[in-house]
């Protein structure tokens, strides 16, 4: 079961947004990969891309976006006039491309680059730009999985430090059914909605943070 970030009509549009206002940073602004990128994360513009809200992802440009990324976390430049090219650049591919990815995931813009800074993305331009996205997003589910071994309930559990008895005992779900989504004998992703709404309480997290991104047969 795959869940995506936002309904796949804005994805073109947030793709485009944040490939040029990637490159309009760095490019134009003459900010580093990662400064920008850490100053996006940290942002409420990342969260509102990360959710398709028509106004970041459809209602601005690139530019504007950019702009608005920098005076949020109050980012000092000297600023130019809009510039957006026909020609693409690696960085408007990184941009691009890392929307797709947060589409696709539904992972937050902070976990994404958090795990593969900006500059680690612009580096695989020469491998994967001419490839379909999917291997690009396959790759970064392989980081992923390299960095955090673990289930996300696992992360999740023993961030507040929970037992998976004290889970069980705080949550109703069966302390075996817990273990079984942990070993990753059984998919989180096909557990009920009830299941799901349960453990989410227990641990004061959303129900999508507990979904792994790739299923389990």
């Amino acid at each position: 079961m795959t869940i995506h970030a936002y309904d796949e009509i804005y994805l073109s549009s947030a793709q485009n947004v944040l490939g040029h206002a990637v490159d309009f940073a760095v490019m134009s602004l003459n900010i580093s990969y990662d400064d920008f990128g850490k100053a996006f994360a940290i942002s409420s513009v990342s969260k509102q891309v990360a959710i398709g809200n028509p106004r970041y992802v459809a209602g601005m440009n690139g530019c504007e976006l950019a702009r608005e990324v920098l005076a949020q976390v109050n980012f000092s430049y000297e600023d130019v006039e809009d510039a957006m090219y026909l020609d693409k650049s690696p960085e408007y591919w990184s941009g691009w491309a890392l929307a797709f990815y947060q589409w696709y995931s539904s992972r937050s813009f902070m976990e994404i680059l958090k795990t593969v800074p900006l500059s680690e993305i612009i580096r695989m331009y020469p491998v994967y730009h001419e490839m379909d996205i999917t291997k690009f997003s396959d790759r970064l589910d392989e980081i992923f999985k390299e960095k955090y071994p673990f289930t996300r309930l696992r992360y999740k559990r023993d961030n507040i430090n929970m037992s998976q008895k004290r889970l069980a005992e705080y949550s109703g779900v069966a302390l075996r059914q817990i273990q079984l989504f942990e070993q990753r004998q059984r998919s989180i992703n096909k557990a009920s909605a009830v299941t799901l709404l349960k453990l989410s309480r227990a641990l004061c997290c959303s129900m999508e943070e507990l979904i792994e991104y790739q299923d389990i047969d």
